[in-house]
């Protein structure tokens, strides 16, 4: 009886451990949530992957220095329910971006949604 109550409380104790660092991952408090940054920016990469897509794209500031942006956006499945495919976004492309910017500052953000250059609007599924 000591032994399955030992083991049982291992295993709750690793997997509690393991969740809170997934949902840590996923959290949203290191970007700004009160506004939505607009950049036009060139894309570089587009990963299709789980957990979700990232995407990479390349931004001129105001002194004509190239910023280079990673955006997070939803997983597959989700992101084709609104129209997304994984040719979506090309290298080259260039997208008008709606974002929720990082609060320190660095060149990252997650996506609310996104105008592609024949004017579709696709929005982003997390």
């Amino acid at each position: 009886m000591k032994g399955k109550l030992s083991g049982f409380l291992l295993v709750s104790t690793i997997f509690l451990t393991l969740s809170t660092r997934i949902l840590a991952h996923h959290g949203s408090a290191g970007y700004d949530q009160e506004k939505v940054t607009i950049l036009k920016g060139t894309v570089t990469d587009f990963e299709w992957s789980n957990p979700h897509g990232q995407i990479y794209f390349d931004v001129t500031d105001d002194k004509g220095a190239v910023v280079h942006w990673i955006s997070e956006c939803g997983p597959p499945l989700r992101l084709m329910d609104v129209g997304w495919t994984r040719r979506t976004l090309k290298p080259g492309d260039v997208v008008i971006f709606y974002l929720k910017v990082a609060r320190n500052g660095v060149p990252r953000a997650i996506l609310q949604k996104m105008t592609l250059a024949d004017g579709t609007v696709l929005e982003n599924r997390p």
